[in-house]
């Protein structure tokens, strides 16, 4: 665990503008540990690559007073700063290149946090977006993942809510400074993760900084960073989703995709991403299954708490009821022997197996083959 003097030292340089986890790393590089940068100075300091008179400028504007001002705005506002060096730092994050050298938490991170999944997705969102935000956020949350998201509007919020709903936790990771959280809107959700011991809300930015366009990059990079793996819910071609995608991907991270209506700008981003090789994801099992020995544990315990297999759930339509029927009598079968065994039309029997899909209840095998799923 860090002291409050190394964390005094790790701010002496954090808040000075310009530095961020590049800057910071090589300074550690060059001198050696944060105590020796603090007291190189000046010149010395402009030995370093990326530093010139500005940063310097920046680094020498931060005195021991600034110091002392955050330090105090952060106890008023209920935040702990956290250092690689503490034992709830997220994990996963402390293996990236641009790990932050310093986190501000408001609320609580626990050990258990470091089986986190990330869910992203566009903030204008439709009602299937948020209604599979929340589900999954749900499912995970069940299950005992904790849910890292952006907290913006839209997908973000779904997911927060739909972890907590369900008895989980879940992380804020804010592209802001903690003083001054994002969207207002959120107020109530950011105050029911920090004071109803839900999970916590997270930056790496000094508190009082202003949201910038700029900022959302690094924080998506937090939240795949601290996560083992990403979901894109919901995003269009241009989404700043896509880039945690990319993120994740070169952080050797999972990419998880939830297929979208195919005439939906709004689902186009995430098709791609399952073009592309996204794990194409309609259920909480696609998830586990790619997920290794977390995965696998997890699979486990559902495993051993689930009842005998499910009953035909009673809020499905007929032609969905009639073909569920079918495929928990007789197994799994091909989507045109299905049409054959109840007399449906092939189209009606597609449409319907899509949503079931979807729903959870049956799962798709390769050449059309659909089967029940007794534990959906």
């Amino acid at each position: 665990m860090a002291t409050l003097q190394q964390i005094r030292s790790i701010l002496r340089i954090t808040l000075a503008d310009g530095v961020g986890p590049a800057i910071f790393r090589r300074l550690i590089e060059a001198f050696g540990d944060i105590d020796s940068v603090v007291a190189a100075g000046g010149v010395q300091w402009t030995r370093v690559k990326g530093i010139g008179p500005k940063i310097r400028a920046g680094l020498e504007a931060v005195t021991e007073a600034t110091v002392d001002e955050e330090l105090a705005l952060a106890e008023k506002l209920g935040v702990t700063l956290l250092t690689a060096d503490d034992e709830c730092f997220p994990p996963a994050l402390k293996q990236l290149v641009d790990c932050p050298p310093l986190i501000y938490v408001r609320g609580r991170l626990l050990m258990t946090d470091a089986t986190a999944i990330g869910i992203v997705g566009s903030r204008n969102c439709t009602h299937y977006g948020l209604e599979q935000a929340q589900r999954f956020g749900g499912l995970l949350g069940r299950a005992g993942f904790t849910v890292a998201s952006g907290g913006a509007r839209g997908i973000d919020t779904a997911s927060h809510r739909g972890a907590m709903d369900a008895g989980g936790r879940t992380v804020a990771v804010m592209g802001c400074g903690l003083a001054t959280l994002y969207p207002p809107e959120n107020a109530e959700l950011f105050s029911r993760i920090a004071s109803e011991d839900c999970g916590a809300i997270l930056s790496e930015l000094p508190l009082r900084t202003e949201i910038r366009a700029g900022h959302f990059h690094s924080r998506n990079r937090i939240i795949s960073g601290m996560s083992l793996g990403v979901l894109v819910v919901e995003a269009a071609r241009r989404s700043g989703s896509l880039i945690t995608a990319r993120q994740a991907t070169q952080q050797n991270r999972e990419v998880f995709a939830i297929p979208g209506h195919v005439d939906s700008p709004l689902s186009a981003g995430t098709n791609e991403l399952i073009r592309e090789g996204a794990i194409l994801t309609t259920c909480l099992e696609d998830m586990l299954e790619h997920l290794g020995g977390v995965g696998e544990t997890i699979q486990g315990q559902i495993d051993a708490e689930a009842p005998e297999p499910d009953t035909i759930p009673t809020n499905l339509d007929a032609t969905e009821t009639l073909l569920l029927t079918a495929l928990k009598s007789d197994g799994a079968m091909h989507v045109d022997a299905l049409a054959t065994h109840t007399g449906l039309e092939s189209a009606s029997v597609i449409s319907a197996m899509t949503m079931l899909v979807l729903k959870g209840h049956v799962a798709q095998q390769p050449g059309n083959i659909f089967a029940f799923k007794s534990r959906a």
